[in-house]
């Protein structure tokens, strides 16, 4: 047995979609699959949560220890994205506060919950250790350095660090000359 799901396993959770490629530590923990949609070489490694509506993309990885909370808004991970470990990302969030309740275990009528849908464009890389609150945008491009809270959208093609974040410098675009080497390489296999 490897550490791995093999795919009629995968085939087996009710997933909306998965691609191929597709590595699931056995050690992770998904809740309402069928709302998840899994393209093409894809890993989510060890003791990561993935929750609600989620779509992954292509050449994705989510390493250890990472959380996404995809709620009912959901959550989208476009292709050649990096989400570093322990990394949290909100689509749904209690309300602070002390206006409602907070927790799973409070009637709804009780709490007031903060829903919106989070979007991971292309090539955008997360550090680790970083939160991400419902509601924003990461654009293509941008990534974050450990430890950051995402809590607005960013610029395309930055870099960006802090609690909140700030945008650091601009950011190489370099590697959209690398993706086309590689799909091009992945066609002609």
């Amino acid at each position: 047995m490897t550490s791995f799901y093999d795919a009629e396993e995968l085939r087996q959770f009710g997933f909306a979609k998965v691609g191929i490629n597709v590595l699931i530590s056995r050690k992770a923990s998904i809740y309402g699959a069928e709302n998840m949609s899994i393209g093409s070489n894809v890993r989510i490694d060890d003791f990561c949560i993935l929750s609600g509506k989620i779509t992954i993309g292509n050449y994705i990885h989510i390493a250890a220890y990472s959380a996404l909370y995809g709620g009912s808004c959901g959550i989208l991970i476009d292709d050649f994205s990096n989400i570093s470990s322990r990394v949290s990302v909100y689509a749904v969030s209690d309300d602070y506060s002390g206006e409602s309740m907070t927790n799973p275990m409070i009637p709804n009528k009780y709490k007031k919950i903060l829903e919106q849908r989070v979007e991971i464009q292309k090539h955008v890389i997360i550090g680790s250790g970083s939160v991400i609150l419902p509601g924003c945008v990461l654009n293509i491009g941008s990534s974050f350095g450990a430890l950051t809270l995402i809590n607005k959208d960013s610029e395309e093609w930055s870099v960006n660090a802090g609690i909140p974040f700030k945008k650091i410098k601009e950011r190489s675009r370099h590697i959209l000359e690398l993706e086309k080497e590689l799909l091009k390489e992945k066609k002609h296999e």
